[in-house]
């Protein structure tokens, strides 16, 4: 490696937030190991530069940056299967979707997304457990949901979901999404509470309900063709360091959530617990979904769920 090697990561939040420590620590183990024979370059908040939170999508797959985030749901459209991990009440714990997601489910999507699209697929951040957060009115049951409307992440499940439970989901960027919060003209969104704070939505939204609807992982994505042309050497730190900062960002993002949980109550909001009745209404909502989909991707997927379940007491 005579002249450097230029590795820019980029992802779309500030520097204090788990994803651009995890950033960092992949890019410290580098330099580490390599020396002057690496320059790593970084791109916290791809947003400040005008973008918007999916171009991180095409600014990997051309090259423009070499690593990059972005939860699953984004790449729905083109990839179908991921559609399966959008699916509500999928996981009930949080080890059993690391489970799911680190062994033979992970695997099979991160093949699927490389058959469709230029990237190299390291590992999988995690997003989380998603809540419910509205301007309007505190929500026990899905009948408190109906007709607001709420941003969802881009996928047609997703919509679905809000769909069978009364309210009007809308399909957006980030970008937009933060934009209609502002303004009004969205009601309510749904995201991890971490989330909820980074990006302020707390300062407009009253009531926070965890409703642990969704549990979304964003997967590491490499440009494919930079990536492989890398010495053997350099391919094998990567793989290395992307699994160390994997366990490092989700034992951050679990700091995250107890921490933003107490930013929500501090800035005078509400956050509203469902009792087991209330969130039994939620899944049975949303049940249909769930019986289509064992149609559309098959029993197999439902039993790479099973499987990876972590044996002994829930």
């Amino acid at each position: 490696m005579a002249n450097p090697i230029t590795i820019r990561m980029g992802g779309y939040g500030p520097p204090t937030t788990s994803f651009s420590r995890a950033l960092k620590q992949i890019g410290d183990a580098l330099e580490q190991q390599f020396g002057d024979r690496v320059n790593v370059k970084y791109v916290w908040n791809i947003m400040d530069f005008g973008y918007r939170a999916e171009d991180i999508l095409w600014l990997v797959e051309d090259g423009v940056l070499t690593l990059g985030y972005q939860s699953s749901s984004y790449l729905t459209d083109r990839v179908n299967e991921l559609g399966f991990v959008d699916l509500p009440f999928l996981f009930e714990r949080r080890d059993d979707a690391r489970a799911a997601i680190d062994g033979a489910l992970g695997s099979y999507l991160a093949v699927k997304i490389e058959e469709r699209v230029n990237y190299r697929i390291l590992g999988w951040f995690e997003n989380g457990f998603r809540q419910i957060s509205n301007r309007l009115r505190p929500i026990h049951t899905p009948a408190d949901l109906k007709d607001m409307r709420i941003r969802v992440l881009p996928s047609e499940v997703q919509a679905r979901t809000f769909a069978l439970l009364g309210a009007i989901p809308v399909r957006c960027d980030l970008t937009e999404a933060i934009a209609g919060i502002k303004a009004g003209t969205l009601d309510a969104q749904e995201n991890p509470f971490a989330n909820t704070v980074t990006y302020g939505v707390h300062r407009f939204h009253h009531f926070h309900t965890v409703t642990n609807h969704f549990y979304i992982s964003r997967p590491i994505f490499l440009h494919r063709p930079s990536f492989t042309s890398w010495p053997a050497e350099l391919q094998d730190a990567m793989r290395e360091a992307v699994t160390r900062a994997v366990a490092f960002q989700r034992e951050l993002a679990i700091d995250e959530d107890r921490e933003a949980r107490a930013a929500i109550l501090a800035a005078g909001c509400e956050i509203t617990a469902l009792t087991a009745a209330e969130h039994a209404q939620f899944s049975a909502a949303t049940a249909p979904l769930l019986n289509e989909a064992r149609g559309t991707y098959g029993r197999a997927m439902f039993e790479l769920v099973e499987t990876a379940k972590p044996a002994g007491p829930g």
